[in-house]
């Protein structure tokens, strides 16, 4: 039986433009980070996407390390656009990423150009889609020239493997430098992701807000809820299902030391 979403969906939903772009962006995007991996189920993240979208979100944002194993999120979201979502391709914003470890070897991760354009092609193929929206650098790279990472991001939107850029967790400094650098090849940088949350004020505190607005770059925050902090969930401790409790699982951005007293307290107050 084929799947017919919410005519009504865009009645509910509301729309931002993403900088001084022309690109607007729903309220909130699903991030497929630790959800949509081998290890959960794929009626869940059909439901999941199913709904988001039923509900006038457009914006799935993915990345080539996401799963558990790395690459998996990408393959199952690619094999749920095909079955279900194959007529809405032009109604959605896919968005991946690249810079973290990804593959063996000297070339698997960081901002080369070898690595960033190699993980792109793979990417699409693992989604089975010939561009993506945005495609961002995952993360500074200290040991490769930043005119290089830019080189690979321009080299992504003029080969039409990308339709927009950005990055991820920059410095103001550096994300003023990208700014610069991809202006001299014609490309605007769209938006910034960093980590924000009531826990977490590095925005606020770097100057990072006035940095994008100063240069008509979107910002979209990820772990707004500190995965899950935020939620209530870990109130009386950390629960026995929680990934903080699974043998070998590192848990980048939440950790036991989150869940001081302090903190505690200031989420049930």
């Amino acid at each position: 039986m084929v799947w017919l979403a919410n005519p009504e969906r865009y009645g509910q939903m509301q729309y931002c433009y993403c900088g001084k772009s022309g690109l607007r962006l729903p309220a909130l995007s699903p991030g497929l980070w630790h959800n949509f991996g081998h290890i959960n189920a794929l009626e869940s993240q059909r439901a999941i996407l199913r709904k988001a979208f039923d509900l006038g979100i457009t914006h799935f944002d993915l990345a080539n390390n996401y799963g558990p194993p790395p690459g998996s999120a990408e393959e199952n979201f690619g094999r749920l656009l095909r079955e279900d979502f194959a007529a809405y391709r032009d109604e959605l914003i896919i968005s991946t990423k690249a810079g973290y470890d990804m593959w063996p070897g000297p070339y698997g991760s960081g901002g080369s150009r070898k690595y960033l354009l190699a993980s792109l092609d793979q990417s699409l193929k693992r989604m089975g889609l010939e561009y993506v929206d945005i495609f961002y650098s995952h993360r500074v790279d200290e040991n490769t020239p930043m005119e290089e990472t830019a080189s690979a991001l321009a080299h992504a939107v003029q080969s039409g493997k990308a339709l927009y850029v950005g990055i991820s967790s920059y410095s103001p400094e550096r994300t003023q430098k990208m700014v610069e650098l991809l202006h001299e090849w014609k490309i605007p940088l769209l938006i910034h992701q960093p980590s924000y949350n009531l826990l977490n004020r590095w925005v606020d505190k770097s100057g990072l807000l006035d940095t994008l607005q100063n240069n008509g770059v979107g910002c979209i925050a990820f772990t707004p809820l500190a995965q899950g902090l935020l939620t209530g969930k870990y109130l009386n401790g950390i629960p026995e299902d929680s990934r903080m409790h699974r043998e070998g699982n590192k848990v980048r951005g939440l950790t036991p030391k989150m869940l001081t007293e302090a903190n505690l307290n200031s989420l049930r107050w």
